[in-house]
């Protein structure tokens, strides 16, 4: 009984930050799809100093997280890069492999033909195969 209750407890934990993890993501998605401006001056506003300070700690956030999901050979290509600068490098390095596997994909699903007198569910799972 004791061990079923702390579980529970365990279980309630796990998904209440994984939902204050969602929450607070959410909120910072836009890291990665603006850069960092630049220092804003001495004699700038308050207002732009913690618009950019809150920038940059939730690129560092971001980034960290981003960092910690990739592979140590990703990771070793990123490490010096904001979020907004990682995105941008996985969408070079990888946007035209993508693109060449969709046309390979599109190719072999338009060749693909069921032969008469076969069964259609063989045909359905080597469609579902390709994709």
């Amino acid at each position: 009984m004791i061990i079923s209750w702390r579980l529970n407890i365990q279980e309630h934990r796990a998904i209440r930050e994984t939902q204050e993890f969602e929450n607070c993501s959410q909120k910072k998605e836009y890291v990665i799809e603006e850069l960092v401006s630049d220092e804003p001056p001495v004699n700038a506003s308050r207002a732009d100093k913690d618009k950019f300070k809150k920038h940059m700690d939730d690129t560092l956030n971001i980034s960290g997280l981003m960092l910690s999901t990739m592979t140590s050979e990703l990771q070793k290509q990123n490490k010096d890069m904001g979020a907004y600068e990682i995105i941008q490098n996985i969408k070079e390095t990888y946007d035209g492999q993508a693109r060449q596997e969709r046309c390979e994909t599109s190719k072999a699903l338009f060749q693909c033909k069921m032969s008469e007198g076969s069964p259609l569910g063989a045909h359905v799972i080597k469609m579902m195969g390709y994709i």
